[in-house]
């Protein structure tokens, strides 16, 4: 990928622009989640829906998005990566309206489907241009951008909840929160880097399978997501059932999880400059398995949620890490980092119900147990993200002068 043609050469500051629009641009995604997750009841009750109805529909998001996200590399690749990113965002911020007028549930299953491959597609620009950025600046960010993320969805759930507390139409909350979030994303993606292909170079295909440094960086990272997915969906559940709580403390310790993930990645970004990926990670997966063994083995419901609240700390960089990793991992990092985040949302989409029919032949301990062994696999794969460690390829490149000065010279 190149520049335009009326600029071959990014400043510096033009770069730091960019690492603030491209932060904006997933505040704004995050955002859309938030909004649609606090309304879900509301449209529930509006396709007339049972539970296991609505189950069947939640998912058809990581459906869509498994299927589009590998559409992304294309697009960017036809019009630009500053236009794509640009039409994405905004057929995702619209998508939001679609759940909500949802009459029934078929029409519903076909909304959800469209919400999902626009988040997806999104979800590849945006990464891929944050990636780009990195780069640029020679020092983490990733970590700091899917924070944003996660503000942006606490923000959405905060508007969500009030317009719930109210008792609004949600087809009106949706249209209104759509149309702001729209504006915004457009306003954002003014400022991302306006990268385009050189004019002889082949464009990816449409449909692919994700190339194998993908599929091992994507192991590490459905760790994460399936740990984050059972904690997010199960927490609450498990201190209410297994450590006798309030509903108050139980949906507290969600929150809770949830601010844990967001401040980790938001400061993560210094971590890794420190001690690289590999090792934050492996760390980060020691933390986890702790938090793991202490919501396992805790005899009440504050260490158990200390226990959640070290789990949200040692996988919160994950994901951004596997995403950093997997645009470095090869010449197409739109292609490579489709297949991670496919790979990522079918442990997203599989978590939930896996803890859940686990929970039901045994019990949520030994669910939860999974989940503890699949944090200490991000210690025992940390290493696939060495791809991603700016401090090894620094050293790894600072290193390549001096031996080919010791060759001997023909």
């Amino acid at each position: 990928m190149t520049t335009d043609s009326t600029e071959t050469v990014f400043g510096m500051e033009q770069v730091r622009r960019a690492r603030f629009a491209v932060a904006a641009v997933f505040a704004v995604h995050g955002a859309v989640t938030g909004s649609f997750a606090t309304r879900v009841p509301w449209i529930q009750d509006h396709a007339g829906v049972s539970a296991g109805q609505l189950g069947l529909a939640l998912a058809f998001p990581a459906i869509g998005a498994s299927l589009a996200m590998p559409l992304a590399g294309a697009i960017s690749h036809r019009f630009g990566a500053r236009t794509a990113l640009r039409g994405l965002l905004a057929l995702w911020t619209l998508a939001l309206i679609l759940p909500a007028l949802a009459p029934n549930l078929l029409t519903l299953c076909a909304a959800l489907f469209v919400y999902g491959a626009s988040a997806g597609m999104s979800d590849v620009a945006m990464n891929a241009l944050g990636v780009e950025v990195e780069n640029r600046l020679d020092k983490s960010i990733m970590s700091g951008l899917h924070g944003m993320w996660s503000v942006g969805a606490l923000v959405g759930s905060a508007a969500g909840t009030v317009a719930a507390h109210l008792g609004s139409d949600g087809r009106l909350h949706h249209t209104i929160a759509a149309l702001v979030l729209t504006a915004l994303g457009l306003i954002a993606c003014q400022g991302v880097l306006d990268l385009r292909s050189e004019p002889d170079e082949e464009p990816p295909p449409r449909f692919t399978l994700p190339p194998k440094s993908a599929l091992v960086i994507g192991a590490v990272g459905f760790c994460a997501v399936f740990a984050e997915g059972a904690s997010l969906d199960w927490s609450a559940v498990y201190l209410r059932d297994i450590m006798d709580t309030s509903a108050g403390l139980a949906a507290a310790s969600t929150t809770a999880f949830a601010l844990t993930m967001a401040v980790a990645r938001i400061a993560g970004d210094k971590v890794v400059d420190r001690f690289g990926a590999v090792r934050t990670v492996r760390v980060g997966g020691v933390l986890a398995s702790a938090g793991g063994l202490l919501v396992v083995a805790s005899p009440n419901a504050v260490l158990a949620m200390c226990g959640f609240g070290l789990l949200g700390l040692g996988i919160a960089v994950v994901v951004p890490l596997a995403f950093a990793a997997a645009g470095r991992s090869g010449p197409n990092p739109s292609r490579a980092i489709a297949g991670v985040a496919t790979i990522t949302y079918t442990s997203g989409l599989i978590a939930p119900s896996a803890i859940g029919s686990l929970a039901e032949a045994t019990s949520l301990v030994v669910s939860f147990g999974l989940v503890t062994v699949l944090a200490f696999g991000l210690v025992l794969g940390a290493g696939v993200l060495r791809a991603g460690d700016r401090r090894a390829v620094s050293s790894s490149q600072a290193a390549a002068p001096s031996a080919a000065a010791a060759e001997p010279r023909p």
